[in-house]
């Protein structure tokens, strides 16, 4: 499809492109004074973000293809990070409409889907190996994960977020499993956050590493207070692990409330928690309760304290305590960390040491062990290493005894991640 030059200078005028600055004067020959776009030429070019064609004419008697128009944006936005506000607004506009011709010049609109599109797409494909040994037995996993995490932008308060991931077994090579894991709207308001839907764990998400059906209200800059609701599925925790045999049908949805208390300032961060759940499962968990009550709830209190010592070393570490268990009712971790993997930077990398202590009811979910090493304790060695941009490498060893009859329990782990 063709334009003449002043439609195109009209899209061009509604959208912008940045390139050298002109003089303040009538910068195109062919525009004259009096010209409905003149004013709007000449301050977009004494801004530097419009130029025509060598001569330094716009030539409006002669017609020019999308093709061509895109490639005036696509000089735009190459210097679009020293145009002003009101410029790069206007050069959003107009790589949204050409979007697709830029797509064919190899050209990436980086702010389309924020600015136009109002939708930005990132995610993740991942391969994970995991080899544990524990109980006496060893297993393997060997897993695909393809994960998209789409955000749309509702007003400038208001978004929408979502999580969707896909997981095959790649010693199968059988059909993904498919699960919407997150979908809430995200509201901001000065210093206060405001979450409703299928979102993430709000509080001690280290040790809760799941999603909860409700609502989450948060308010605070530095010294942040969090409170939440909802309904939460136990379907993947240590919990669920200990049910299986024992009660397959029993119900492993729970009502849950949490409150905590969380201070950052510079260097150091540091705060406490408190989960209350209740649900059926509890009442059939194996050694929950031993004193001859039925308890189908846990109430948890939680606490955590991080220290920055430089940009490279942090030492942190978190507690958690279930006053309703009898058994396996306190969780911690004490962890060392240098550097870390960016995964933007080629070469960068980090390294850790932990010590774990993971009762099954005290972490309902931590994101540190799961399957047959749930409810072990030991020491666990980790580095991760961008072998390549948005290319990470994750390795890590984990040594230890079982919780329950001090059983040898051991993992390698790796895992390779490729962003997008």
């Amino acid at each position: 499809m063709k334009k003449t030059l002043v439609s195109a200078l009209t899209a061009a005028l509604a959208v912008g492109a940045a390139s050298t600055a002109f003089a303040a004067s009538n910068p195109f020959s062919d525009v004259p004074q009096g010209h409905w776009a003149y004013d709007a030429v000449s301050q977009l070019a004494a801004d530097g973000v419009i130029e025509g064609y060598g001569d330094g004419t716009y030539q409006g008697d002669k017609t020019i293809t999308r093709y061509e128009m895109a490639q005036m944006v696509a000089k735009a936005m190459a210097k679009e990070s020293s145009a002003s506000a009101a410029d790069k607004a206007l050069i959003d506009k107009l790589a949204a409409e050409y979007a697709d011709e830029l797509n064919n010049l190899g050209v990436r609109v980086s702010n389309l889907e924020r600015n136009a599109d109002m939708v930005k797409w990132n995610g993740e494909m991942r391969y994970t190996y995991a080899k544990q040994k524990a109980d006496g037995q060893d297993n393997t996993s060997n897993e695909f994960k393809f994960r998209l995490e789409p955000s749309a932008e509702v007003n400038s308060h208001w978004h929408v977020r979502s999580r969707l991931d896909a997981t095959t077994n790649a010693s199968e090579d059988g059909e993904s499993n498919v699960s919407l894991k997150r979908l809430y709207a995200d509201g901001d308001y000065s210093n206060w956050n405001i979450k409703l839907g299928k979102l993430p764990e709000q509080i001690d998400g280290n040790l809760f590493d799941t999603q909860l059906s409700g609502g989450a209200i948060a308010v605070g800059n530095d010294l942040k207070f969090t409170v939440e609701g909802g309904r939460m599925n136990l379907g993947r925790n240590n919990l669920t692990n200990d049910l299986v045999n024992e009660a397959s049908n029993t119900d492993h949805k729970a009502d849950a409330f949490a409150a905590g208390l969380q201070y950052t300032k510079d260097k150091f961060s540091m705060g406490a928690g408190y989960h209350y759940l209740s649900s059926d499962a509890f009442k059939v968990a194996r050694d929950y309760n031993t004193n001859g009550e039925t308890e189908s709830k846990a109430t948890i209190w939680t606490g955590n304290m991080k220290y920055r010592f430089d940009k490279n070393v942090a030492l942190g570490g978190s507690y958690a305590r279930n006053t309703a268990a009898d058994h396996y009712d306190k969780a911690g971790t004490v962890e060392l960390d240098y550097k870390g993997a960016e995964p933007a930077n080629r070469g960068t990398w980090g390294a850790y040491a932990a010590y774990r202590y993971l009762g099954d009811y005290a972490a309902i979910a931590p994101t540190y062990m799961n399957g047959d090493l749930s409810g072990a304790r030991g020491w666990e060695f980790g580095t991760n290493y961008t072998v390549a941009k948005n290319t990470v490498l994750n390795l890590k060893y984990f040594k230890g005894k079982a919780l329950q009859d001090s059983s040898n329990a051991s993992e390698v782990f790796g895992r390779v991640q490729f962003f997008f």
